[in-house]
């Protein structure tokens, strides 16, 4: 229950009233309410001040969306086009005719959305800043599922042409290479999909489970190339063979970068821990610092998130990403903020000082530069308050004049973090601060309860932010309730951005 307003009863805590009655959503660490009443707040309409590269930021990013979906519209449909009667002086085992086109069009689709697939996820830092990793990582989990009906439907129209050739999808069948090479990818292809949706179910280990999906994903390419080097119809026909090279070629280098150029990069630019600070008894904040002193710090956007590896940066296990929570008022310490959720964020609060660390990043687009706006609604759950205290940290740096309103979400008071900060910050940005706890002790005279509709309602209203952008991270639940109570009031879900990580 959300404490009710007593009219002239004096309140040191923050307080939601009832609807007809004055709002007063004030924290305890706030600034002085500067002469106004919050039922009747009025916003200071300021300008913002971005830094000088910001519209050319924003360009860049546009530029990159632009190029992208170029890229993979070029990826599926090029050889479409090219589909149509290829390679057909080059098949002695078929008369031609609908099923075998069909098969022919299935084939060559699967193969590009395979790529697509398999490139999306593969750390290209260009992506993640234009899409989010929310939106990469999604694509790439329905891509895999389409490519995979895909394939099946494939091999449902070579039997279909004839239907003897149901015998090459025996494992013991003695047939052409290209059969088992076609088999092989078909099964990882149908053993990834099954692997990742039923992931959380088998509670497999994250790192295991991806080092077998990495392998899968390497079987299936690998076997779909040999299927149709071995058919070689189809790489008798010059254009369809330039179209495979070029996919291949492409496919490789993302492959080189992310498990070659980038690793070799992290180990170049190492990093050690500083310190190892306590924020609550589940959450620690490391401090990294450039092994070398002439080591150029690494440029990021606050929001952002990182690789973090500590005993190699090569291989696929032991990689975890985490938000940033330091701002850019201090380039060459980077902060992380995290959770003890597992086997590796347990380790984080027993690390010492001088223990070398890998990091590979930045990633993604949970940043206010891209987005701009004049007002910003922060709203963080547990441990999503990392990005937002690197975006809090950088605007204050510098001197961003935008209203900027945080909601902090946390179980306990004792679960709320960076509080003696946020209150600095206060006096150096246009910030209000609203702390929800969701189990209040006796003596609680802050906003109890959850982050609900109702809240979202008042703080828009109250506040005018219904055309603010939105910034959210906190637990999946609550970045879906909370997303859905924005759309219902009125706020343009082109302005919420969410960062997930459940989806990695």
């Amino acid at each position: 229950m959300r404490r009710e307003y007593v009219p002239g009863e004096q309140l040191p805590g923050p307080v939601i009233f009832r609807a007809g009655v004055p709002q007063q959503l004030r924290s305890p660490v706030a600034t002085p309410a500067r002469g106004t009443r919050l039922g009747n707040h009025t916003p200071r309409r300021r300008s913002p001040l971005p830094p000088e590269d910001l519209a050319s930021y924003r360009l860049r990013i546009l530029v990159i969306k632009t190029v992208w979906a170029t890229v993979f519209l070029l990826l599926v449909f090029v050889p479409l086009i090219l589909a149509p009667g290829a390679g057909g002086e080059h098949r002695p085992w078929s008369k031609g005719g609908l099923w075998v086109e069909l098969c022919l069009t299935s084939g060559l689709l699967g193969l590009s959305t395979l790529a697509a697939t398999i490139v999306l996820p593969s750390r290209v830092k260009s992506l993640t800043q234009a899409f989010g990793i929310e939106q990469v990582l999604r694509s790439h989990r329905w891509l895999a599922l389409a490519t995979t009906i895909i394939v099946v439907a494939h091999v449902l129209f070579i039997v279909i042409d004839k239907p003897l050739n149901v015998l090459l999808l025996s494992p013991a069948d003695t047939g052409a290479n290209r059969a088992r090479a076609g088999l092989t990818a078909t099964v990882a292809m149908v053993l990834l999909c099954w692997l990742s949706f039923r992931r959380r179910r088998t509670g497999a280990r994250y790192d295991i489970w991806r080092w077998v999906h990495a392998m899968l994903a390497v079987a299936a390419l690998v076997g779909t190339y040999l299927h149709m080097y071995w058919l070689n119809h189809l790489m008798q026909n010059a254009a369809e063979r330039t179209v495979f090279v070029v996919i291949l070629i492409g496919v490789s280098a993302i492959m080189i970068n992310r498990w070659v150029r980038r690793p070799f990069a992290s180990l170049r630019q190492a990093y050690v821990v500083k310190e190892v600070r306590r924020e609550t008894p589940t959450v620690n904040t490391v401090v990294l610092t450039p092994l070398r002193r002439r080591q150029r710090p690494m440029n990021y956007r606050p929001g952002q998130f990182a690789w973090i590896r500590l005993d190699s940066p090569f291989g696929p296990l032991q990689g975890n990403p985490f938000s940033l929570s330091s701002g850019t008022d201090n380039p060459r310490d980077l902060e992380f903020t995290i959770r003890k959720a597992g086997d590796f964020t347990a380790t984080i609060g027993r690390l010492t000082a001088g223990r070398k660390v890998f990091v590979d990043g930045p990633y993604g687009d949970f940043n206010a530069d891209y987005a701009g706006g004049e007002r910003l609604l922060l709203i963080a759950g547990g441990v999503g308050m990392a990005p937002m205290m690197s975006i809090l940290r950088s605007h204050a740096h510098r001197g961003d004049p935008r209203q900027h309103l945080l909601i902090a979400a946390a179980r306990t008071p004792d679960e709320l973090m960076f509080l003696d900060e946020l209150e600095r910050l206060t006096v150096e940005l246009d910030l209000e601060l609203i702390p929800v706890v969701s189990q209040p002790p006796a003596r609680w005279d802050g906003v109890s309860g959850r982050v609900d509709e109702e809240l979202i309602a008042e703080v828009l209203s109250t506040y005018e932010l219904y055309g603010a952008q939105v910034f959210i991270c906190g637990p999946p639940q609550l970045m879906e309730d909370v997303s859905q109570s924005l759309v219902n009031h009125r706020v343009p879900a082109a302005n919420i951005h969410t960062e997930r990580f459940d989806l990695v």
